[in-house]
């Protein structure tokens, strides 16, 4: 799978790059027709006072399947764990997808019968 890595706000280090990398490839076990994908991480500081606050690191991710495009984001106090979330709603919603996909195949065996 093709993955884009941004990060918006500050620059991502190779051990973070690497491990969004290794995360997202995983997904290609629930659903195998991804095309590609894109990872944004942003660093996002409060408004009021410029200190850094809890849950101040998203993470969203696009996903592109054949005739549609998947979308999640969340937020946490680690990009780890936000990527951890992330990809676990994802991996929820591509194993939705593969349901669907082969839910509206006729039944082989209901044919021969």
């Amino acid at each position: 799978m093709i993955l884009r890595i941004h990060s918006v706000h500050f620059d991502a280090d190779k051990k973070l790059l690497d491990y969004v990398q290794k995360k997202v490839d995983k997904l290609e076990t629930f659903y195998d027709r991804i095309v590609d994908g894109e990872v944004i991480m942003r660093l996002e500081k409060s408004h009021l006072n410029k200190k850094e606050v809890f849950g101040n690191k998203s993470v969203e991710i696009k996903i592109n399947i054949p005739g549609q495009q998947l979308f999640m984001k969340e937020s946490s106090d680690t990009f780890e764990s936000a990527v951890d979330a992330v990809l676990e709603r994802m991996s929820r919603q591509l194993k939705k997808q593969k349901e669907k996909r082969y839910s509206n195949k006729p039944n082989v065996k209901a044919r021969q019968a």
